[in-house]
């Protein structure tokens, strides 16, 4: 039987989702009787997808349904507001096109999917799992490929999950940071930073490389109060974005040369003795060794030439930051996904040393971190079963296969000894979001066994073998943590899961009981729990020192902000092995980098294919999320490739025509918009999953790294806007 995504939300237990269904206006339904009021209750939430806000969220749950998703008005970062993604939470939780029931697809890649029960599916899926490790003698032919799309630390069960069956394959690093938290560690000396909430009391402003506007809205409220008591905002970045368009000065720099812009910057503080020597002497180290290297190899004209910024807008940058106190950095993710990206960061990184704001409320520079991070991971707690046998660690034990995440499919179809023959993903969509989306399709083709674990019928899910329907962050508790504010959130359970939809706990649970039911032993996971008494498991002392509270429990009543000092280096005792901020660092040079931020040539075009293709983050969707759902299909029905006028004449493309853009790796179609925010030599469209599309940015995309992300992350980054292509009118 062929189970069709749009089967119609069942009644009873969901009685009134269908209003929900038909939009946010629709007036709620009861299964009350007439003259009763509805049973109406309110749950702290918050929403746990990849981005810098983590917002606080009430959910309104009308007799089981959800009815309205608002922002918490407790949370002293989001303040009670929410972005558009938020307020629509409702659309996503009731979407018809939501995973309701464990399917098989029969063929792969067929499109014929036949629903069946739980049971069948983990029999299948267990079943494959104890085959292997008797074919092979190990579980390392079982590959894991799971990241952010769900960052709730209970979604940590899938990785204890993976741990408790046996030594594995699995996909290490990180697509979306790692380069600049390797500079941020040599420079610092660990990944920390100031409280954003303190860029209102900042007075100039530098967003180098973020879209705030767009990408980190709740920000935008901050950099507003700092406008209004006077502060200059400026923005650089390649496009002319919602954020450039309400700054005082607009910076349009080519792309990858921001280190050029930020040493440029340097040399003129120096000369026009704008530094602060005093800090420089007593808290950093290298400052003499890159005196020396700004003086000779750095001048403004240089600056301009490589960064196609004048020198007079040079010249206002530096005097603006070195002149007014507090200036604060906001070093955009975008930013460093370069071949030289992670030196580019340092050279940032050391503007704020040389002007000695690092560790003053209101300035140093910000990038991100994990401080509040500091969980028992309860969930990841359970080792291999006994006797279990992986790679040789080269101490007599054993240890789990990795491969880089950012070059995930050559590496797994190059592994051989044993080869990986089934993959498990979830939190991840691989299929839009890796590079070389030709080789991620090839690589599921090979395996044995494909299970995704999803609530949509994404691109990776449309490869799969079996999928499993996952609950939303309504349907199951969790608590979050920001990788750029300081708040914890609770997320409890607002509405029972939709269908037969489970968390990833509740599968990790199910899978181990199966796997013990055929062979008693083969997995150390507990095989059932209360998911609220779990979350509990994952505080300690540690955690409730840092957020002020005595029990998790407190979280019900209130989000709570970590006790630590606004500025984090305010005592200027850094993390480092010199204890000083550095500039000079001798980690770098042990790891085959610059010691310092000289620069380093940004990657050039290749023979054929002569324009830049930028692929940042949209507006209204997150990678392959959102952008699937009814209201964003009908406002945003289409990718669309910005062109430059200039360009587009070039090419003879005009406005509307459909356009091939190509390299040698593979192409992507779609349809031009002409505007001038985008510089001429560089086209940009913006990553989604549109629904019923083959549309894929990173068709085109090589897995190039980046030159830093290994020592923190485990693996390097990747330089996704790296990417050359040619354009043509079809």
């Amino acid at each position: 039987m062929k189970v069709s995504r749009r089967t119609l939300i069942k009644a009873g237990a969901l009685a009134g989702a269908a209003a929900a269904l038909s939009g946010c206006t629709a007036q709620p339904m009861s299964s009350t009787t007439a003259g009763q009021a509805p049973d109406t209750r309110t749950f702290r939430t918050a929403c746990p997808r990849n981005c810098f806000d983590t917002c606080g969220q009430i959910a309104t749950v009308q007799n089981g349904v959800l009815r309205k998703v608002d922002g918490d008005p407790l949370h002293g970062y989001t303040q009670g507001r929410l972005c558009l993604k938020g307020y629509t939470y409702v659309h996503r939780n009731y979407s018809p096109d939501r995973i309701k029931y464990p399917m098989i697809q029969e063929p792969r890649g067929s499109g014929n999917w036949r629903r069946i029960s739980w049971d069948e599916a983990l029999t299948i899926i267990a079943s494959k799992i104890l085959e292997l490790k008797q074919r092979y003698g190990s579980t390392l032919p079982v590959a894991l490929n799971k990241y952010s799309g769900n960052f709730g630390i209970l979604h940590y069960a899938v990785e204890g999950m993976f741990q408790s069956i046996g030594y594995h394959t699995y996909a290490l690093g990180t697509p979306c940071w790692p380069a600049g938290i390797d500079a941020t560690n040599y420079d610092f000396g660990a990944f920390v930073m100031d409280d954003p909430e303190t860029m209102a009391q900042s007075r100039y402003i530098i967003i180098w490389g973020a879209n705030p506007a767009w990408n980190g809205v709740h920000q935008m409220d901050f950099i507003r109060q700092a406008k209004e008591s006077g502060a200059k905002v400026v923005v650089i970045d390649p496009i002319n974005t919602a954020t450039a368009s309400q700054a005082d000065l607009f910076i349009q720099i080519k792309p990858a040369t921001d280190g050029a812009l930020a040493l440029g910057m340097a040399r003129w503080i120096i000369d026009n003795n704008l530094h602060d020597k005093a800090y420089l002497n007593s808290y950093v180290k290298g400052w003499p060794e890159f005196e020396a290297y700004l003086k000779k190899e750095v001048t403004l004209e240089w600056a301009s030439e490589v960064t196609g910024v004048p020198v007079e807008a040079i010249v206002e940058l530096a005097s603006g930051y070195a002149t007014i106190r507090p200036s604060m950095i906001w070093i955009g993710y975008g930013m460093q996904r370069h071949t030289n990206g992670g030196q580019n960061v340092r050279a940032i990184d050391a503007l704020g040393a040389i002007t000695g704001q690092i560790g003053t409320v209101g300035g140093g520079v910000l990038y991100g971190h994990l401080a509040t991070w500091g969980f028992n991971y309860h969930v990841q707690s359970y080792g291999p079963p006994a006797g279990s046998v992986g790679l040789p660690d080269g101490k007599g034990g054993y240890t789990n296969r990795t491969v880089n995440m950012n070059n995930f499919a050559a590496e797994i179809q190059a592994l051989t000894d044993p080869p990986v023959k089934m993959l498990w993903i979830a939190c991840r969509n691989p299929g839009s979001q890796d590079p070389d989306a030709g080789d991620i399709r090839r690589a599921f083709a090979g395996m044995e066994l494909v299970v995704v674990a999803d609530q949509f019928m994404n691109h990776s899910a449309q490869m799969a073998d079996i999928v499993l329907p996952v609950t939303t962050h309504f349907e199951n508790w969790d608590v979050n943590v920001s990788y750029w504010h300081r708040w914890v959130s609770i997320n409890e359970k607002a509405v029972e899961p939709l269908f037969e939809a489970r968390s990833d706990l509740q599968i990790a649970w199910a899978l181990s009981r199966k796997l013990n039911e055929l062979s008693p032993g083969s997995c150390t996971f507990p095989t059932e729990g209360d998911e609220e008494e779990w979350v509990g498991k994952e505080f300690n002392d540690g955690i409730y020192q840092l957020f002020g509270i005595r029990d998790w429990r407190e979280l019900k009543e209130r989000p709570a902000k970590a006790l630590m000092p606004a500025a984090i280096w305010e005592e200027k005792k850094f993390s480092t092995p010199s204890g000083k901020f550095e500039i000079w660092s001798d980690l770098a040079a042990g790891n085959g980098l610059p010691p310092m931020p000289t620069y380093v040539p940004e990657m050039q075009p290749p023979a054929g294919y002569p324009i830049r293709f930028l692929t940042p983050h949209a507006q209204h969707s997150l990678h392959s999320q959102f952008q699937n759902l009814d209201y964003m299909m009908q406002t945003n029905p289409e990718p669309l490739l910005e062109i430059h006028p200039r360009l587009a004449e070039q090419r003879g493309i005009k406005d509307g025509d459909m356009v091939r853009v190509y390299n040698d790796l593979g192409e992507v179609r779609l349809k031009a918009r002409l505007t001038r925010t985008v510089p001429v030599d560089t086209v940009v469209a913006y990553e989604a999953w549109f629904k019923d599309s083959d549309f894929n940015v990173n068709n085109t995309v090589h897995p190039i790294p980046a030159d830093m992300g290994k020592v923190m992350t485990g693996n390097d980054g990747i330089a996704f806007h790296d990417n050359f292509v040619e354009i043509e009118r079809v």
